[in-house]
């Protein structure tokens, strides 16, 4: 199933949302920004945690206040910061797992809690935070859901845990009429298994790149301030002034690198992009 924010709005004060996204189904997108900058509203919104002021939102191009109980089903949904009561234990949830969701595969999610070594008597308080992080997933992925909202889902976790639970989303994509929106702060996470990214800040979707061009085409010029001067600076998305120069931004890496002969050019990451589009002018 496709996802699509066309222009939602969302007032909170001095602070306002004016979203649009898009994931299409068979996709895993990538949702970034600093702390504040409205991903978290953006993802209330969308499971109508919230009420939002104007725009729409649409699930396979049917309108949010349209959507039936199934069509919410739909979602497999990881926030940050809750869950189940920690005075539970998984045999405990399933329970609710069962009567909250008719297409709960219990079979398949004691089959993954075997997998993945979670205990299923112990109550959900005693868990580590690598348990607790794998068993919301596993919830999330359980109940024929083909829309994941996922809010830094592998924050806190050592990079073993990341990455069964980034093998275990990509088992969930091979159905191939899934899609996922992932936020996180672990910009390697991202580059490992997002083919796209939005970036957002204040509020506002600044960038929307493919992963791929993102990490082959996308570069960090550094340049002294002769060299800034004199340069073509038609492929430049932002500056930093540094104390040789500038630290620019570009989405055109070749084009440096075959015009201007001398030039240091260097690689970014995603985390190099965020600071960037955000930091610079």
């Amino acid at each position: 199933m496709s996802l699509r924010l066309d222009n939602v709005t969302k007032q909170y004060g001095t602070f306002q949302l004016q979203c649009s996204i898009e994931i299409p189904e068979g996709r895993i997108t990538g949702f970034v920004g600093p702390n504040g900058a409205g991903k978290s509203t953006t993802i209330k919104a969308i499971l109508g945690l919230i009420s939002y002021d104007s725009g729409e939102i649409f699930l396979d191009e049917k309108r949010q206040e349209e959507w039936s109980k199934q069509d919410r089903e739909k979602f497999g949904v990881v926030l940050a910061d809750s869950g189940f009561s920690g005075y539970f234990s998984i045999r405990d949830i399933v329970q609710i797992m069962k009567n909250m969701y008719p297409h709960f595969h219990e079979d398949i999610f004691w089959g993954y809690c075997q997998q993945y070594r979670l205990p299923t008597d112990k109550m959900i308080k005693e868990f580590s935070t690598g348990m607790k992080a794998k068993l919301h997933l596993l919830l999330a992925i359980s109940h024929d859901a083909e829309v994941l909202i996922l809010d830094e889902p592998t924050a806190g976790l050592d990079v073993i845990v990341r990455e069964e639970m980034l093998d275990l989303l990509r088992d969930y994509m091979e159905e191939g009429n899934r899609s996922i929106l992932i936020s996180s702060h672990i910009s390697s996470d991202l580059e490992g298994i997002c083919d796209d990214l939005y970036m957002i800040q204040d509020g506002t979707i600044i960038l929307h790149e493919d992963t791929d061009r993102l990490i082959s085409s996308y570069g960090v010029l550094k340049l002294t301030e002769q060299q800034f001067n004199t340069i073509d600076k038609s492929h430049i998305l932002k500056r930093k002034k540094d104390s040789f120069g500038y630290s620019c931004l570009t989405d055109e890496m070749q084009f440096y690198m075959e015009n201007v002969p001398g030039i240091v050019i260097e690689k970014c990451s995603i985390d190099d992009v965020i600071t960037l589009m955000i930091r610079g002018e």
